[in-house]
């Protein structure tokens, strides 16, 4: 999802709705009506949430898209998992949870530092 909320209505039906499982066993989770492609994404997610009220970050995004261009082609598009201002660090962070770094993932964290000199957290 694009980090639109779905109502419970909604959720009940998309659990009904026969789809293959994750090939690598993640659990689509319900959270604050959102639902997220893992259980860790999700915990990732409350965490940043308590840390949001707790005024240590702000600026939360979810499934921000970047494009990666070279030479001006679009090579490929990223889908960071997170996107935040950390207050602590005083910087902007982009995190992606990951249970199994993929070659494509491997890449495009490789095309991103090159590309906007971003360092992509991955977070297991």
């Amino acid at each position: 999802m694009n980090g639109e909320r779905m109502s419970a209505k909604e959720y009940q039906a998309s659990l009904a709705t026969p789809k293959r499982g994750n090939k690598y066993g993640a659990k689509r989770t319900l959270l604050d009506g959102i639902l997220f492609d893992s259980k860790a994404e999700a915990s990732f997610y409350a965490v940043l949430k308590q840390r949001e009220k707790a005024g240590e970050v702000t600026d939360i995004e979810r499934q921000r898209e970047y494009d990666l261009m070279v030479n001006g082609v679009l090579v490929a598009r990223y889908r960071a998992d997170f996107v935040f201002f950390d207050r602590r660090d005083r910087s902007r962070r982009v995190v992606d949870i990951k249970g199994v770094a993929t070659r494509d993932f491997t890449m495009k964290r490789k095309l991103m530092k090159a590309c906007f000199g971003i360092e992509v957290e991955v977070i297991r």
